[in-house]
C-alpha cells in the first residue's frame, strides 16, 4: 500500500512541473535584437507604446550620461568594480558598441556631472538587460 502511495506522489509531483518551453524564431531574435537595439524586441512584438518608452528611455540615460561626461567602462579583467561598470554598459548593447568604436566616454571622473553621467551610462544599461528580459518574456508567452 505504501509503494502505490508513493508512486502517486510522484506522478502528482511530476504534474506540477511547467512543460519546456519550445525553441521558436521569436524567442531568439527578440532577446538579440533587444539588445543590440534598445526597446526593438517590443517594437518587433507590436508593443508600441512600451517599446518607444523604453527606447526613448534607455537612449536619453545613455546620451545624457555622455553629454556629462561619463566614463565608459572598456573590456578588462581589473578591479571587480570597473568590471561591474563594464557589465553595466554592455548592457547597452549596440550603444555600448557604437561609443566604444567612435572613442567616446573617456570622460576622467574630475567633478560630480561626470560620475553622475557615468552612473547614467550604467543605468542605461541595466535598464536595457531588463527590457531583454521583458521582450522575451513576452515572445515566449510568459507574459501577456
Amino acid at each position: 500500500m505504501a509503494n502505490s502511495s508513493l508512486g502517486k506522489t510522484k506522478v502528482a509531483e511530476a504534474q506540477k512541473l511547467p512543460a519546456a518551453q519550445p525553441i521558436t524564431t521569436m524567442s531568439v531574435v527578440v532577446p538579440a535584437l533587444a539588445w543590440l537595439i534598445p526597446g526593438a524586441g517590443h517594437l518587433i512584438q507590436k508593443r508600441w507604446i512600451r517599446g518607444l518608452l523604453l527606447m526613448g528611455s534607455i537612449v536619453s540615460m545613455f546620451v545624457l550620461g555622455l553629454l556629462m561626461q561619463g566614463r565608459i567602462y572598456p573590456p578588462n579583467g581589473g578591479d571587480i568594480l570597473d568590471i561591474l561598470g563594464f557589465v553595466g554598459d554592455l548592457g547597452a548593447g549596440g550603444l555600448y558598441i557604437m561609443a566604444r568604436a567612435m572613442d567616446w566616454g573617456h570622460g576622467a571622473i574630475a567633478h560630480a556631472t561626470a560620475d553622475y553621467g557615468t552612473k547614467f551610462l550604467i543605468v542605461a544599461g541595466l535598464l536595457n538587460f531588463i527590457s531583454v528580459a521583458d521582450a522575451y518574456h513576452i515572445a515566449i508567452g510568459k507574459k501577456p
